[in-house]
């Protein structure tokens, strides 16, 4: 039997002496849990609660394990969203000397949903289209990063709350490859398999009465196809330019790719063949999405989602506003982002009731919050103050989030400000 583990090397030191000797179905082991609406798997997948962690692991074939883990460290590297592989634990044989399936091993995604959880439990509608651009945005990035999936589908990506949106985490990648770069009939077909199954996908759910009654899954599946193409012409096409207004128009456009979560790796002007015109050529690198996580991170120490930590970031700076406000004088940034978090967002998440802290995590909450807080705010037209939203919210909002809808394990906890 042997055990490959990415560093540090006591990652998942707690899981060696789990029954790697016998099938995975059949383990008995004290630690193992149960995820509320798992999504649907070809393999046997079990999850496993060590510590302050959750792990997946998926039994398969050894040469799929072994190719499955380079695939999503190689993902990692790249920074394209997807669950964190810590190893894969290969050649098992079981008591008697016969040959086991390879185990590979992840780190559970905390507060992920799977598609047919959120079409079960929607909150304030279906969120189709929401999960469309999630689904959408990560098969572009992986197609920048030369990776052709050969899988994409709603059953194989989990999706993250953020802000009012979703963040899609691939969760499989045994049929994928990696190369430089993808010839356009690689995308296509990637994109064609992608469509096929997402119809496929909706299908049953609305076979099993989940789906809205209108819904028409072919349709679904044809603009996911549309918004694909859309996404990808906007990240690579070339596009002329006069002279006159090469400069703004360029700027113009990496604004746009910008927005949309990807970076610049590369400008290229090209002759354009007339005396005043010439070919803009952009090379987009995937990365993560990222400027207002990093910010968020340096300023807080908070690990938040793109859109959520500019949500918060919104919030520091109407503190900050209301600082300089009160004081009559400048406020650095560094010292509203701390005051914020010492007299605004820490006091609310630490009055999360104790039942209620596994529906969302603390981030989600707080965003929801403001919200929350913006509408009552409408409602009674004066600013009712965020803590006072806060106990509406606790009362009247939050205990109405299914259990069902994130798949989280008792023992995992959403991380907290450094301190």
């Amino acid at each position: 039997m042997h055990f490959v583990f990415t560093p540090p090397a006591d990652t998942a030191a707690g899981l060696l002496d789990l029954p790697w000797r016998e099938p995975l179905e059949e383990w008995a082991d004290d630690r193992l849990v149960e995820i509320r609406q798992r999504g649907l798997s070809r393999h046997v997948v079990r999850f496993v609660a060590d510590g302050e962690h959750v792990y997946a692991l998926k039994e398969l074939d050894g040469r799929l394990a072994r190719r499955e883990y380079r695939l999503l460290r190689a993902l990692r590297d790249l920074k394209v969203p997807a669950v964190e592989v810590l190893g894969a634990v290969v050649d098992r044989t079981d008591h008697d000397g016969g040959d086991l399936d390879a185990i590979l091993v992840t780190r559970f995604l905390e507060f992920s949903s799977s598609y047919r959880a959120l079409f079960a439990n929607p909150r304030g509608g279906h969120p189709t289209d929401l999960l469309l651009d999630a689904l959408v945005e990560l098969l572009v990035r992986l197609h920048l990063a030369g990776f052709m999936w050969g899988d994409c589908s709603l059953s194989n990506v989990l999706f993250r709350l953020d802000a009012g949106a979703f963040a899609a985490y691939l969760v499989d990648a045994e049929t994928a490859e990696l190369h430089p770069s993808l010839s356009e009939g690689q995308r296509n077909y990637d994109v064609s398999l992608a469509r096929e199954r997402i119809a496929g996908e909706l299908f049953d759910l609305q076979a099993a009465g989940t789906l809205p009654l209108k819904t028409d899954p072919i349709g679904i599946a044809d603009e996911t196809v549309r918004r694909y193409e859309a996404l990808w012409d906007e990240l690579t096409r070339e596009e002329l330019l006069h002279h006159d207004d090469q400069r703004y128009r360029i700027g113009e456009r990496m604004r746009r790719i910008n927005e949309l979560g990807f970076d610049v790796d590369e400008v290229e002007l090209l002759d354009a063949g007339g005396p005043d015109e010439s070919r803009l050529r952009v090379r987009t690198r995937v990365a993560e999405p990222g400027h207002h996580r990093r910010l968020l991170l340096s300023r807080t120490g908070l690990v938040a989602q793109e859109n959520q930590a500019r949500r918060l970031l919104n919030d520091i700076a109407s503190y900050r506003g209301y600082l300089e406000h009160e004081t009559g004088r400048p406020v650095p940034e560094v010292v509203a982002a701390s005051k914020w978090l010492a007299n605004v967002y820490e006091p609310i998440v630490q009055a999360i009731p104790d039942e209620l802290r596994d529906r969302l995590d603390e981030v989600e909450v707080f965003h929801e919050v403001l919200e929350h807080r913006w509408f009552l705010s409408e409602r009674s037209d004066r600013d009712v103050g965020t803590r006072t939203a806060a106990r509406d919210y606790f009362r009247s909002v939050l205990p109405k989030v299914p259990i069902e809808l994130t798949l989280t394990a008792g023992k995992t906890r959403p991380q907290r400000p450094a301190p």
